[in-house]
């Protein structure tokens, strides 16, 4: 799915001023296998995104009204046909401002959230499930695709909540500013 309707509307009314919106981040992880080689590290859903090519996890824009981990559950089914259930917040930070090629200029307050397959195998097969991806794989954290710093720290920080989550605190922004 594109630009959802909301914003088609609202950019109707104020042209290509920056916009602040809610977005999601959804960190779909998979831990190793009983029977994995020792070597074997958790694993990560990744998509191919058809603007840029770049690899990212799932990522979308919050619907009003919509909860951001359903949101995150949503975008991952929209665009992997993988069903997902929400387990952990990893963080909350800004994001952009982002000016995309028809001059929109946006901001995202993101809420990243690890998730889970919420069923088999044979539920953890992703496919192109919309026009915004040409490509989809899961991918083992030791291994990642080269993608932006923000992603990696992401896909870290889900395997590292998975594997301790009593000892995990939530990001508190996704970077450091300099201040004068």
């Amino acid at each position: 799915m594109a630009t959802p309707d909301f914003i088609v509307e609202l950019r109707k009314k104020i042209g290509h001023d920056p916009l602040w919106l809610p977005g999601v981040t959804a960190i779909v992880v998979r831990d190793i296998p009983a029977d994995a080689p020792a070597w074997a590290t958790a694993s990560v859903l990744l998509v191919q995104r058809a603007d840029n090519e770049q690899w990212t996890p799932v990522t979308g824009i919050v619907d009003p009204d919509e909860q951001p981990h359903d949101a995150a559950v949503r975008e991952v089914w929209e665009e992997t046909r993988v069903a997902a259930r929400a387990e952990a917040l990893l963080g909350v930070g800004a994001v952009g401002p982002v000016t995309y090629p028809n001059g929109d200029v946006v901001s995202y307050v993101d809420t990243a959230v690890r998730l889970s397959v919420s069923g088999g195998e044979e539920e953890a097969k992703p496919v192109i499930g919309d026009d915004e991806s040409i490509n989809v794989g899961w991918f083992e954290v030791a291994q990642l695709p080269p993608m932006q710093p923000r992603f990696r720290l992401l896909c870290a920080d889900a395997v590292a909540q998975l594997r301790h989550p009593a000892g995990f605190r939530p990001r508190m922004g996704y970077h450091k500013r300099s201040r004068p």
